[in-house]
Order: C-alpha cells, then structure tokens, then sequence
C-alpha cells in the first residue's frame, strides 16, 4: 500500500515528464488498477514489456524526485502553514484575554487564509 500511495504521490507531480507510453502504463496500473496483462493487451505489448516499462518509470520518477525534491518542499510547507493556522489561533486567544478586538480579528482573518490555502 505505501508503494503505491507513493508511486501515485510522484506520479502527480512528475508524471508529465515521462514519456507518453511510460505515463499511460503507470496510469492503467495504479489509478485503473489494471494487470500488467490486462494493460498489455490493451497496448498490444506483452506482459513483460508492461513490467519493464513500468519499472522504468517507476525508477524515473524517484530519480526526479532526488534530484528536485519537489514532494518533500510540499510536504514541508505543509506543515509550516499548519503551524501558522496553530500560531494564529494563539494569537486569537491572546486577543480574547486581552479583550483586544482587532488582534482577535486579525488572527482570524490569517487563520482563515491559511485554512483557504489548505484546502
């Protein structure tokens, strides 16, 4: 399962810089959920192409993702706006406490941003 939720994961963010044939496999196999001879016969290759085309790709995708990183600097500015929404909230508190009305809206409107981009 975690193989394909990666592979899956790479394939969103670097599955146009495959080639055509390459993307087609990776598509049948992980988001059709088609055999390798079931994709086969739908491309007129045979079953060991598929897995060989598929590998291919496979490695071709990890590879970018070393070289570029690009699932790793999402997942990393995920977490950091997660921790402004947190940071926000504080900031909201302290405004309830201090009854200061426009710190508690201010943190309100950057929470509300950053759940806007979030989504």
């Amino acid at each position: 399962m975690e193989k394909l939720v990666r592979i899956g994961i790479l394939f969103d963010f670097y599955g146009k810089l495959l080639s055509p044939k390459q993307y087609q496999i990776i598509e049948y196999y992980y988001s059709n959920d088609l055999s390798l001879t079931e994709i086969g016969e739908v491309l007129g290759i045979s079953r060991q192409g598929v897995f060989d085309t598929l590998k291919r790709a496979e490695e071709k995708l990890i590879k970018y993702e070393e070289k570029l990183g690009l699932v790793d600097k999402f997942y990393e500015s995920q977490d950091a706006i997660r921790e402004s929404r947190n940071l926000a909230r504080e900031i909201s508190i302290i405004g309830e406490k201090s009854s200061n009305e426009e710190i508690k809206e201010k943190a309100k409107m950057i929470e509300n941003l950053i759940s806007d981009i979030l989504l």
